[in-house]
């Protein structure tokens, strides 16, 4: 008898509304309901998803960003999940989820500064209601639920206005399934009736760690034991995904508590640019999944109802490179941070000892500048 765990696709009830070929399918519990605008508005969103992972992995080799967290064969997931929220709902991002961050209306070149490293991530949380990206794992999943018993205190859960009942949603990954952090914040959320989604994109891999080596039960049914409900649904289905979110979330609102999903994807490229995911997986297995790639399935879909043109999709390539070519221009010409700067917030008043570092630093790079400007002849 093997000891890994069984796929949960095959041994679970998974939320579909999409099978892989694109053919529309019927669920008794989640459907949505959209028009041929929002659809195609959806597709564009999926395109340009993925047109900003491609760019930015290609600027990472070009030595413009330091390293890029890929999210290829995600987009159905962080694409439906960042359409069911509401404007002041709150998003706690990880450091992968850049269809979150698109679908609040953030800037992407704010993303990528955060990769170039000449800030911190430089939207505005509060304007945004987004959380900054979290490199640490599972760290972001307690603040989230903090926030939510605190629109929960605020009086903003269960009014009945839509204006005001507020939920949060927390991504995570399934090497994130296995972090303490992770089960303290579904008891917490449990315990307290906190308005929480946890959104847990189970892409196969943490690093090079299988899924199976991070579970002996599908990871959505760990909501069991937390006392919520769980719910697996297709990741690779952005339909099914803005369903199940949008359901949860609704829930969330409305006093009914956390829930946690699981969207069943997988990650198609590296972990980042500094992994080689052929030294632990094979190409056999990316190809299956490539096969159900979540955009090639939601444009069969599309044109199987006839709202593709080759007019839309003219345009929808244009504005693609256009897009591609503003991200590029826009990394370059990203200012270089003050070097000083790293060391102006470690404390909220000044510490000798910070400030001794940081006169030792400056001094030093001051050195190195008059070093190479003996060099090279004042060029740099």
């Amino acid at each position: 008898m093997s000891d890994a765990v069984a796929d949960p696709a095959r041994t679970e009830p998974m939320v579909q509304l999409l099978d892989p070929s694109g053919v529309r399918r019927s669920h008794p519990e989640h459907d949505v309901d959209l028009t041929p605008d929002e659809l195609r508005d959806v597709l564009r969103d999926l395109v340009l998803l993925r047109r900003l992972d491609a760019e930015a992995e290609a600027l990472q080799r070009q030595g413009e960003l330091g390293l890029w967290a890929g999210s290829r064969g995600q987009e159905g997931a962080q694409v439906g999940a960042a359409r069911a929220t509401r404007p002041h709902d709150q998003v706690f991002p990880t450091y992968r989820d850049h269809g979150a961050v698109l679908g609040r209306g953030i800037d992407p070149l704010h993303v990528l500064s955060l990769y170039r490293g000449t800030d911190h991530g430089g939207w505005d949380p509060a304007a945004h209601r987004v959380h900054p990206y979290t490199l640490v794992i599972a760290a972001q999943l307690l603040p989230a639920v903090g926030y939510g018993m605190g629109v929960q205190r605020d009086g903003a859960v269960g009014t009945g206005d839509p204006a005001r009942d507020t939920a949060v949603i927390a991504y995570l990954g399934d090497g994130a399934s296995s972090q303490g952090e992770t089960a303290e914040a579904l008891s917490w959320a449990a315990v307290f009736n906190a308005p929480v989604v946890f959104f847990c994109q189970n892409n196969q891999w943490a690093i090079s760690e299988p899924v199976e080596r991070q579970t002996r039960v599908p990871i959505h049914r760990r909501a069991e034991g937390a006392g919520m409900p769980g719910v697996l649904v297709d990741g690779n289905d952005v339909l099914a995904c803005l369903a199940v979110v949008r359901s949860a979330l609704d829930r969330a609102r409305a006093g009914g508590g956390p829930t946690f999903v699981e969207a069943y994807t997988y990650r198609m490229g590296a972990h980042t640019t500094s992994d080689d995911p052929t030294r632990y997986r094979s190409a056999a297995d990316v190809d299956a999944w490539r096969d159900k790639d979540p955009i090639d399935r939601f444009r069969a879909y599309l044109a199987s109802e006839g709202l593709l043109d080759e007019a839309f999709e003219t345009a929808l390539a244009a504005e693609a490179d256009a897009f591609a070519e503003r991200l590029r221009a826009g990394v370059r010409a990203l200012p270089e941070p003050d070097p000083a700067a790293m060391f102006d917030h470690a404390y909220a008043e000044p510490h000798t000892q910070v400030v001794e570092e940081r006169d030792e630093f400056l001094a030093a790079w001051a050195r190195h500048d008059e070093e190479s400007a003996a060099i090279t002849g004042g060029a740099r």
